[in-house]
C-alpha cells in the first residue's frame, strides 16, 4: 500500500504543490482577506529566522503586529529581525533564543513568556528533518523531539496565555507528505528497522495533524488549524533534500507562497469562519487522508499519542 501513497501523492504534489499549483489557486484568492491591519495583536512564530517562518513574519509585521520570533541561533535571529525591521519600519519584533528539540528549554522559556507578554496567534512553524538517527541529550530522538514533542509542549505551555485572548489561534505548519503516513503509536521514536528520515517527517507531520484536531476539540474558545505550504524553495528543503531539491528546484514555490496560507489564517477573519481542527492549502481545507490510502487511525491509538505526550511533557516540566 505505501507504493500507492507515495504515487498517488507525488502526482498530486505535481499538480498542486508545485510553484505552478500556487498560481493556479491563487486566482480564487480575495486580497482584501489579508489587508489587514493586526496592530495590538501579538504573535509568535518559531523558526522565525529563515524560510516560511521569516517570510511570515515579514508579512504579520508589515501589517503592524508585534512578532515574538522564536528561534534556535540568535545571531541569525538578530539578523532576520534587522532585515524584517527594515523592510517593514515595524520595530516591535523580539528574539527568544529556544532549542524546540530540548523539552525543559521550552517549559522555561514559556512559563517567562507567560509572565511577561500577552499572545494572540502561535505559529508553530519550527520543523527539522534529520536524515540519520539522532539522539538528544535527553534520549529522545530529534525529529520527533522537534517536531512533534516540541510542538505539544510549547502550545500546551501556551495555552493559558491563549485562553485569555480574543480571537485566539494557533496554526501548525505541517506538511502533504504526511498523507504517505498512517500515525503510528508504536515506535514514536523510530527506534526499530531501518530509519528513513523522509519518512520519519512524514510521521511526524501526521502526528501534528492529530494534535490539532485533539486540541480543537478539546479548547473551543481557540481556532486551532494546521496547514501544507507546499512544495516551497527553504533552506531547509535545500540541505535536508538536496536530491528532490536539485530535481524540483524549477518548480518550487517561493517562500512567501508556502506562506500565504500561514498569514492567511492567522490573520484573515475568513479563516475563523471554518470550523476549528482543519487542515488547509492554498486557504482551502482539504482532506487528511488520501483515497483508498488506509491512513485512518482508530481513537484510541490518537487517544494514546496524546497520552504519551503529555506523560513526556509533564516529566520535562518537572525536570525545569
Amino acid at each position: 500500500m505505501s507504493w500507492y501513497r507515495n504515487s498517488v501523492w507525488f502526482v498530486k504534489g505535481l499538480r498542486e504543490y508545485t510553484r505552478g499549483g500556487y498560481e493556479s489557486a491563487s486566482k480564487h484568492f480575495n486580497p482584501a482577506d489579508v489587508e489587514m491591519d493586526v496592530s495590538g495583536r501579538s504573535f509568535l512564530v518559531t523558526g522565525a529566522n529563515s524560510g516560511i517562518g521569516k517570510a511570515t513574519a515579514k508579512e504579520i509585521a508589515r501589517r503592524g503586529g508585534t512578532v515574538h520570533l522564536v528561534c534556535r541561533n540568535k545571531e541569525r535571529a538578530e539578523v532576520a529581525k534587522g532585515e524584517i525591521v527594515a523592510d517593514t519600519g515595524n520595530q516591535n519584533l523580539l528574539v527568544h533564543v529556544v532549542d524546540l528539540s530540548n523539552p525543559r528549554e521550552i517549559w522555561t522559556f514559556a512559563e517567562k513568556f507567560k509572565n511577561e507578554h500577552k499572545l494572540d496567534v502561535l505559529i508553530n512553524n519550527a520543523g527539522c528533518m534529520v536524515n540519520s538517527r539522532e539522539l538528544t541529550e535527553d534520549g529522545l530522538e530529534k525529529n520527533f523531539a522537534t517536531n512533534t514533542l516540541g510542538t505539544y509542549i510549547l502550545t500546551a505551555a501556551l495555552l493559558p496565555l491563549l485562553d485569555k485572548a480574543d480571537d485566539a489561534r494557533v496554526i501548525t505548519v505541517s506538511s502533504g507528505g504526511m498523507l504517505v503516513q498512517k500515525l503510528n503509536i508504536s515506535d514514536l521514536q523510530s527506534g526499530s528497522g531501518t530509519f528513513d528520515g523522509t519518512m520519519v517527517y512524514a510521521q511526524n507531520k501526521r502526528q501534528q495533524v492529530v494534535l490539532t484536531e485533539r486540541w480543537a476539540e478539546a479548547h473551543r474558545n481557540i481556532h486551532f488549524s494546521v496547514m501544507h505550504p507546499g512544495w516551497a524553495d527553504t533552506p531547509a528543503v535545500r540541505s535536508s533534500m538536496p536530491d528532490f531539491h536539485r530535481r524540483m528546484k524549477n518548480m518550487l514555490r517561493t517562500e512567501a507562497q508556502g506562506a500565504d496560507t500561514v498569514l492567511w489564517l492567522a490573520v484573515s477573519s475568513e479563516a475563523t469562519k471554518l470550523p476549528s481542527g482543519l487542515f488547509f492549502q492554498d486557504r482551502q481545507p482539504v482532506p487528511t487522508h488520501l483515497p483508498l490510502a488506509s491512513t485512518r487511525s482508530p481513537p484510541e491509538d490518537e487517544e494514546k499519542l496524546m497520552e504519551v505526550l503529555e506523560e513526556l511533557s509533564q516529566k520535562f516540566k518537572s525536570a525545569s
